[in-house]
């Protein structure tokens, strides 16, 4: 299994959209909220997501077609470790 870590912003039209667990069912990765920051107009997480390479890729673009920024935080990931 593999894990990567990302940051997300939610736009406002997504911030009441079950947007992680849709992605998660669908493409069978297991989320871990790292940090989070929710507003009624704006959402900011740091994710850890866990899954096979390919679910991982498909499940992120998931989220950006569906109108979220991603960002990957790799470098700060493998400094924990």
């Amino acid at each position: 299994m593999a894990k990567k870590r990302i940051h997300l912003v939610f736009p406002e039209s997504l911030v009441k959209e079950p947007v992680l667990f849709r992605m998660a069912k669908q493409f069978d990765v297991m989320p871990n909220i790292r940090k989070a920051k929710v507003s009624d107009t704006l959402g900011e997480l740091v994710l850890e997501i866990e899954g096979t390479e390919e679910n991982l890729t498909k499940g992120i673009q998931y989220l950006k077609d569906a109108g979220v920024a991603v960002e990957p935080l790799e470098e700060e990931f493998l400094e924990e470790q």
